[in-house]
C-alpha cells in the first residue's frame, strides 16, 4: 500500500496523524501452535485447547502476547510505512509495549499506525516512531500498544 505524497523527504509534514489501519490478520490455533513451537513457550493456555477451554478465564486457548506483537513487522511493511525511497530499514526496537487484552485463538487483528516522530540522524538516515494500536475485531481494548523505532535509510 502507498501514502499518498509519502517519502523519505515529506516524513515531518507527517508527524502526528495517523498513517493508516492494516488488513485483518488471523490468529488462528495453528498460528499459535506454530508460534509455541518456534519459541518454546508451550504453555497450556496457549496450546492445549481442552484445558484451556476448562480452565482458563478466557474460555479458550489465547496467543502469545509477542506472537501479537511480532505482527508488527509485517504489517508496517504491507502497509507502506517505511517510504518507497528508503534503501533500507533497520528495527531498533520498541520502547513502551503494554499488552492490554488477550488476543483468542480465530480471532482477528489489525495495526492502526501513527506517525509520532522522523527525527533525521545524518547521512540520509531517519529514525521513525511509530504507535501502533493491535485493534482486535470486534473488542473495545485493543490487544496492545506499542511505540516502535526504525532507522531508515536513505
Amino acid at each position: 500500500m502507498k501514502i499518498d505524497g509519502y517519502s523519505m523527504a515529506t516524513l515531518g509534514a507527517f508527524v502526528g496523524q495517523e498513517l493508516g489501519v492494516s488488513e485483518w490478520v488471523e490468529v488462528d490455533q495453528a498460528r499459535i501452535d506454530a508460534f509455541a513451537d518456534c519459541t518454546d513457550d508451550h504453555q497450556w493456555i496457549h496450546v492445549d485447547v481442552d484445558r484451556a477451554g476448562r480452565e482458563s478465564p478466557f474460555g479458550g486457548t489465547v496467543a502469545h502476547g509477542f506472537l501479537t506483537l511480532s505482527l508488527l513487522g509485517g504489517q508496517l511493511t504491507r502497509m507502506g510505512i517505511v517510504p518507497v525511497d528508503a534503501k533500507a530499514a533497520v528495527n531498533c526496537g520498541l520502547e513502551k509495549t503494554r499488552f492490554l487484552t488477550p488476543v483468542r485463538a480465530g480471532a482477528r487483528v489489525r495495526n492502526r499506525v501513527k506517525l509520532l516522530a522522523a527525527e533525521d540522524k545524518g547521512e540520509g538516515r531517519i529514525m521513525l516512531r511509530t504507535e501502533n494500536t493491535m485493534e482486535i475485531e470486534g473488542q473495545a481494548r485493543p490487544a496492545l500498544v506499542a511505540e516502535s523505532l526504525a532507522l531508515l535509510v536513505a
